[in-house]
């Protein structure tokens, strides 16, 4: 089989997934995060039904990174994979594109959707939503580079919800096999509200599949976001990070039974699980404490004493600190909803 046809039957096999009669939940990008290990552990839990890297950040004389570049090539999840990438070189994207379809991915994604002062700043990710004809140009380039499938991740706007009906009309222009929408703006960052009504708008105007993201964290919220949008798929991001059981609990809603809550003891084995997982040899115990900080901003979130089990952890240095603090918090067998505060979904 030469690369063409290779491509063109991952492209199928990619659009037949989103043919299947049953959303596809996704595992959203998030850098220095949804790493190989992570992935792997997701997949443990359950895991989703597509994976996305971590965002390759294209420049002139970009080469991707080994460790990005692990996901796909030993891609732990048995499940396929989608490489990003973000960026706004024309050359070095085609460039890279073509250079990623040459290892098992599933399709090639464009971010546009980035919040990151840092990024949108240099005109990338969720920048480039203030320069459509610089989007429109991009879209063309990669489309016509790319053989496979070519899907795209996306804020509503930069600044204003109003901003997506012109940018609606700049992505029906191009082939899409897939568009992400994350209903809120770049200025909105994470913040309460979700624009339901705009990725609503997206499903009922493009023809190709629409995928629905922003705070989808339990069954209940995948569950009402399908109704609202009529999204053919959801991305889930840091919910995922928070309630690594949610695929499950939203596959088995979807099928008409009980999304099982996990309890806070199991929740405890998840946290030792990750810290193992994200463990690099030779790296310092503080340095690796820090690490699960991270991990830790978002399922804290979802704590009954959220701001206590925050405020401790922020502050510890030690692994046993570190698990000290956890099991104060989590040392029980009651059900646990692993929400965060009440999001403004409208």
């Amino acid at each position: 089989m030469d690369q063409v046809e290779d491509l063109n039957g991952r492209r199928e096999a990619f659009a037949q997934l989103f043919q299947s009669g049953r959303p596809v939940l996704s595992l959203a990008p998030m850098q220095d995060i949804t790493d190989w290990p992570f992935w792997r552990l997701m997949a443990r839990h359950g895991g989703a039904d597509l994976y996305f890297t971590e965002f390759f950040r294209v420049t002139p004389d970009y080469v991707p990174e080994k460790s990005i570049l692990r996901s796909i090539v030993e891609n732990p999840t048995g499940r396929p994979a989608v490489a990003q990438i973000i960026g706004n070189d024309l050359v070095a994207m085609a460039r890279v594109a073509q250079a990623l379809e040459k290892h098992p991915v599933a399709a090639i994604d464009l971010n546009l959707g980035c919040p990151a002062p840092v990024v949108y700043r240099k005109c990338a990710g969720g920048g480039l939503l203030r320069d459509l004809p610089r989007v429109d140009e991009l879209l063309g380039v990669l489309r016509g580079a790319v053989r496979g499938a070519f899907t795209v991740k996306t804020r509503i706007g930069f600044e204003s919800p109003a901003e997506f009906d012109a940018l609606l009309e700049v992505f029906a222009r191009h082939r899409l096999d897939l568009l992400t929408v994350h209903g809120r703006t770049v200025t909105e960052k994470y913040g309460p509200r979700v624009h339901l009504d705009r990725i609503a708008q997206a499903v009922r105007t493009l023809p190709f599949p629409v995928q629905a993201n922003g705070n989808v964290s339990s069954a209940a919220s995948a569950m009402e976001t399908l109704e609202k949008t009529g999204a053919a798929g959801l991305m889930i991001g840091r919910g995922a990070i928070r309630n690594p059981w949610v695929f499950s609990q939203i596959r088995n809603r979807l099928e008409g039974r009980e999304a099982r809550l996990p309890t806070g003891r199991e929740v405890l084995g998840y946290i030792a699980e990750l810290y193992e997982a994200v463990c690099t040899p030779g790296v310092a115990e503080k340095a690796q404490v820090q690490k699960m900080k991270k991990y830790m901003n978002f399922l804290g979130e979802g704590l009954e004493e959220s701001e206590h089990f925050l405020h401790a952890i922020r502050r510890c240095d030690s692994r046993g600190e570190f698990f000290a603090i956890c099991s104060r918090h989590l040392e029980h067998d009651r059900p646990m909803p692993l929400e965060a505060a009440t999001v403004n979904r409208g």
